[in-house]
């Protein structure tokens, strides 16, 4: 089917037919369906207008023949200029006048594409949508007179971010490697990692203005596909101006928007998200960002680290400790309010008589004291963060040494309340995964308003509200607390503890339900 061409309105004065200038109103517009003219000047006419005519947008005019005229466009900056020279504008200039002459035919296009030029990867289109869609991407496009179908030139920039240890997620034993802000060489890197035919990767454009890449990778016969399906039509249904970090797709398609807790998991490692799709997990990848998304979750994931299965089996002791420091950043100093507001009974006697003399001369209750330390050290905290690396760390010595002890000496606050703020910080660095400690942070403080009103009772009324919340999530239909609810006696091998890799034979269940056989059981010899 040949392609549809463009024709020009009528004028009225027929005698100016040809000599007036080509308009961009003068093509029949529609943005769905704009083919390339023929008319190589009136192609350029178009490309300037609807980019208005910006000082990057290279439109590189070039005559390897009498008769053959064609023009490259691409944005400086965005593609590799040493490489259209060399692989682009060399070899068409290098062309000879005999060789234009035998192949100047209907097949030109694809003889120069296919055969003339000598870069890595060639396309072709016909709609001026895919040809902005191309020069915005990096790549170059080469128009021809007299033909309404473009070469696509794979010519982006290579210079880009090396791949270096990842900054969040640091490990001891295993990979040292980390994704980088460019999506080609993060499924490079998960593909080192999985070397399989199976292994599936499916690209959408999110984003009006910023027509973000934005990539599914999963693998095929281990991925569930009511899952899968899930997640394309999830993406597909958004729409906005411009995607700029994987966040934005993250608080898109969530499950849950006010929940605190995050249900989906994100990680700056090739290894964890591999081994989250040999689990049957898809993973979610955007341009611009070294945070890859993981699909769907559960909570007891959030309390998994990558050196967990590098090392020596353990059987969860190191895990079970991350669950412990859990509650203590998320009860410690609330169970501190209501014991010495309301219970002192509980507390020993010889303890009681030291908390009783420290509190000599503090004018303010236990929860006004907890709520000051608290919030300075929440201030502290995003402090040496947001400020430069050099002086972050004079932040964090003021903050230790300063603001701590000036105010047990001033009278503000106890030692002991010094003690369980601490105690409560250092907990909270404790877990792998940083939006979880974030979550830990904001409810830190509601258990503390229920402590100092109402005692352990309100404790343990919000504890149980935290339990209905939690087994009330879900992550792309799968419950967030499996496999503790619904309880699953298999898949405790590796939540609360970690058995050894022999044991680990079946993939989650409710995550994948069509193939769970992870490895097959070794059975001992007869001599064993």
């Amino acid at each position: 089917m040949s392609p549809i061409k463009i024709i020009p309105k009528k004028k009225k004065n027929p005698k100016y037919k040809r000599e007036e200038p080509i308009a961009v109103d003068d093509y029949i517009s529609d943005e769905k369906n704009e083919f390339i003219n023929r008319d190589l000047e009136r192609n350029v006419t178009y490309l300037r207008s609807k980019l208005g005519d910006s000082g990057d947008v290279i439109i590189r005019h070039i005559q390897p023949h009498p008769q053959l005229k064609m023009v490259i466009v691409y944005i400086d900056g965005l593609s590799g200029a040493l490489q259209i020279q060399e692989s682009v504008i060399k070899s068409v200039m290098e062309w000879s006048e005999k060789y234009m002459e035998e192949e100047h035919g209907s097949h030109f296009i694809a003889t120069m594409g296919d055969s003339i030029m000598t870069v890595g990867d060639i396309g072709y289109c016909e709609h001026y949508s895919e040809v902005f869609s191309a020069i915005l991407s990096g790549d170059s496009v080469i128009l021809v007179d007299g033909y309404t179908r473009a070469v696509i030139a794979k010519t982006k920039d290579p210079n880009k971010r090396d791949v270096t240890e990842p900054k969040t997620q640091s490990v001891v034993r295993g990979p040292q490697e980390g994704f980088t802000e460019d999506i080609r060489t993060n499924t490079s890197l998960v593909r080192r990692k999985i070397r399989s035919v199976d292994l599936r990767l499916e690209c959408n454009l999110v984003g009006r203005y910023t027509q973000t890449d934005v990539s599914i990778m999963y693998i095929k016969g281990i991925a569930n596909d009511e899952i899968l399906n899930e997640v394309r039509s999830r993406i597909k249904k958004i729409d906005i101006d411009g995607i700029l970090e994987s966040a934005y797709i993250e608080e898109l398609v969530q499950d849950s928007t006010l929940s605190p807790f995050p249900t989906i998991f994100n990680s700056e490692r090739p290894d964890v998200i591999a081994a989250g799709l040999l689990e049957g997990r898809i993973a979610i990848l955007v341009d611009g960002t070294p945070f890859v998304l993981l699909v769907p979750v559960v909570f007891p994931q959030f309390f998994q680290a990558a050196e967990d299965y590098y090392q020596r089996s353990d059987f969860g002791l190191m895990r079970m400790l991350r669950y412990v420091a859990f509650f203590f950043a998320l009860l410690s100093p609330s169970l501190f309010i209501a014991i010495k507001t309301y219970h002192q009974e509980l507390i020993p006697t010889p303890l009681m008589i030291t908390l009783a003399a420290q509190r000599e001369g503090v004018p303010f209750p236990a929860f006004v004291e907890a709520l000051i330390m608290e919030i300075t050290f929440e201030i502290l905290r995003e402090a040496g963060i947001r400020m430069p690396k050099a002086v972050g760390q004079a932040i964090s010595i003021v903050g230790a040494l300063v603001i701590g002890q000036a105010a047990v000496e001033a009278g503000f606050v106890t030692p002991a309340m010094v003690i369980v703020v601490a105690i409560t910080a250092i907990s909270t660095f404790v877990f792998p995964a940083y939006n979880l400690a974030i979550a830990v942070r904001g409810l830190r403080f509601a258990f503390m308003v229920l402590a100092a009103t109402f005692g352990l009772f309100g404790v343990t009324v919000g504890l149980f509200m935290l339990v209905i919340h939690l087994c009330s999530l879900r992550s792309f239909g799968v419950p967030y607390m499996f496999p503790i609810a619904p309880y699953n006696s298999t898949d405790q091998r590796d939540s609360i503890f970690h058995l050894p890799l022999k044991w680990l034979q079946t993939r989650p269940r409710l995550i994948n339900q069509t193939n769970l056989t992870r490895q097959q059981s070794v059975k001992k010899s007869p001599e064993e």
